[in-house]
């Protein structure tokens, strides 16, 4: 068997609505919560393209993950593999519905012919990843995963095993989302999914739904060995990855987060650590009943209480089904950079039905940075857990 590469992760790009570009992405995550929808405003595509019409020809979702790209390739320098052996390994959960929404519109009050021919490349969920493949030449693997609001983190860990089992040398991954549409948005609202006070409070007693986000999240992974050699800036390690099934229900978590804490032992085995190396999670922690609860007994059960440090950084970014395991996996890295733990926004009553786990809330925590886990869990009972290092 050839022997396991390291995979480090030379660039990172973003797209949210705390900020676009790590740096304002950072200081989103260590500020006030943001009042309001969690939208993405003042967004320009056609900066991120290299001509407007371009840019119309794609769904607000890809547009995202353009952005993003651009600024993660650009952050590792550019590409530097053969084509042949760098791919693309990118996630979304549910696609370009505004392009879906407003071609129905066009449909119905205007008739079939006025339906755009763009209509399908536009609105199909792997638009993103091969947008991403043509502009800069990808020629392995392109694949997209949609497990809901694991997605991103699936694509993040399965293009990691493509560089740590060899077959790949570079590979640009992560997920976008641009799902806050009428009837996106009503389809949430709809199954109580998301917060009637308009507040996300991550495992607070009076948690009660998510706010919904959109955006994009891009790193760049390589061979460790390769960027080393190439002097490149090293942001981190994957060190492995968890992915399994609740079997449970189509969407509320397996009781006592059964499901995810097998994920998180499944991460740990792959990355080659014990729970006690753990030194921080970046929870899943999306501010409804049932999630938090699961993932609270989940964290219990693998580390024992207090445990490492929890934060969920929804309360400030929101939700963003897709995209939301890239924005975290970067929210950690970040964490490593600056030495700081984000708190858990909104955190203010402890909810005594849950486990007494180490929950980072009221500042942002100073911490020396060591592995760490980042979870996400979505609807259809998929889970998913990547282990990350620090740039030692």
């Amino acid at each position: 068997m050839t022997t396991r590469r390291r995979v480090a992760v030379t660039g990172m790009g973003v797209v949210a609505t705390c900020g676009t570009g790590t740096d304002a992405f950072w200081e989103g995550l260590i500020g006030p919560p943001l009042t309001g929808e969690r939208r993405v405003t003042d967004f320009d595509p056609s900066e991120w393209y290299d001509n407007p019409k371009e840019a119309r020809r794609n769904d607000r979702s890809t547009q995202f993950a353009m952005a993003a790209a651009v600024q993660a390739i650009a952050d590792a320098g550019g590409i530097h593999s053969d084509p042949a052996r760098s791919g693309t390994i990118f996630a979304t959960g549910i696609g370009g519905m505004g392009t879906f929404e407003k071609q129905v519109e066009n449909y119905l009050q205007k008739g079939a012919r006025r339906v755009s021919p763009f209509m399908v490349p536009m609105m199909m969920p792997n638009a993103a990843g091969a947008a991403i493949s043509m502009k800069w030449g990808l020629q392995g693997p392109n694949e997209t995963i949609t497990t809901a609001c694991a997605a991103s983190t699936h694509s993040v860990g399965n293009a990691a095993r493509l560089i740590a089992w060899g077959l790949c040398d570079t590979v640009v991954t992560g997920g976008c989302e641009a799902a806050m549409t009428p009837v996106g948005m009503a389809g949430f609202s709809n199954m109580t999914a998301l917060s009637s006070s308009g507040v996300s409070r991550p495992f607070d007693r009076d948690r009660d739904g998510f706010l919904m986000t959109e955006g994009a999240g891009v790193l760049v992974l390589e061979d460790w060995d390769s960027a080393v050699a190439r002097g490149a800036t090293i942001h981190g390690e994957i060190l492995g990855s968890g992915s399994n099934a609740d079997a449970y229900h189509i969407t509320a978590p397996s009781p006592g987060g059964v499901g995810a804490a097998a994920c998180m032992g499944l991460a740990l085995a792959d990355a080659g650590l014990e729970p006690a190396d753990v030194v921080h999670v970046n929870a899943h922690g999306t501010s409804t009943p049932l999630n938090d609860a699961a993932e609270a007994h989940a964290l219990a059960k693998v580390f024992g209480t207090p445990g490492p440090a929890v934060t969920s950084t929804k309360g400030i970014t929101g939700h963003g089904l897709g995209t939301a395991g890239a924005l975290e996996a970067i929210a950690v890295l970040l964490s490593m950079k600056h030495e700081l733990i984000p708190h858990t926004a909104n955190f203010e009553h402890r909810d005594p039905e849950l486990p007494e786990i180490d929950i980072v809330a009221g500042e942002p925590r100073p911490w020396t940075p060591g592995p760490s886990l980042s979870n996400s869990f979505g609807f259809g009972g998929h889970n998913g857990t990547l282990a990350i290092g620090p740039p030692e």
